[in-house]
């Protein structure tokens, strides 16, 4: 998922987004960035007005770059069907990454409070692409529920997420793609 960067700008963002992931927002001190990316500080805010900037891009960056390699993972099922369920297999594989620690949209939405904070938007903009995409998938089954199915599958999506890295479950994908399994089994024959 990872490229290395190739100029100034990349390089705060990647930095940035590693130490978010890692620690948190609040943890990421631009005095910390400095001495991670080995950016001068006038060099980042050349670049960036203040730290919110700096965490915004970074996980906008993230959000593209995360969801581009789990729609294109995802989509190498060849039914509708197998798609959905390949969601899960593709889940376990980063949940058994190096350094997996969780969601960093749900991370940083938690550590802020205001739901109109630019940080709390980016959480909700990255949740709204996947329930899109699995809207999407689920369009493709050409069922009635596609909607009711889309946010059943982000709840199953979710729920592995959190049951993974809070409660240490390793099973939890492969649970949850149970679950999946269920509910594909119930959309009407000739779907």
């Amino acid at each position: 998922m990872n490229k290395k960067p190739s100029n100034t700008r990349e390089k705060i963002l990647a930095t940035a987004e590693q130490l978010i992931y890692q620690n948190g927002i609040h943890a990421m001190g631009m005095d910390l960035l400095v001495k991670s990316s080995g950016v001068a500080r006038k060099s980042i805010y050349h670049h960036f007005a203040n730290k919110e900037e700096v965490a915004s891009a970074a996980l906008n960056v993230r959000d593209e770059r995360w969801m581009h390699w789990f729609r294109t993972e995802s989509d190498k099922g060849e039914t509708p069907q197998d798609r959905i369920l390949n969601m899960f297999t593709v889940l376990k594989s980063w949940f058994e990454s190096e350094g997996f620690r969780g969601c960093a949209f749900i991370n940083t939405a938690g550590e802020v409070g205001d739901p109109d904070d630019p940080v709390r938007q980016i959480a909700k903009m990255h949740k709204q692409k996947l329930l899109d995409y699995a809207l999407e998938l689920s369009a493709q089954l050409n069922t009635e529920h596609a909607v009711v199915l889309a946010r059943q599958l982000l709840i199953l999506i979710e729920g592995a997420i959190t049951m993974t890295y809070v409660m240490g479950d390793r099973n939890a994908a492969d649970n949850a793609q149970g679950v999946a399994k269920v509910l594909l089994e119930q959309v009407p024959a000739g779907a």
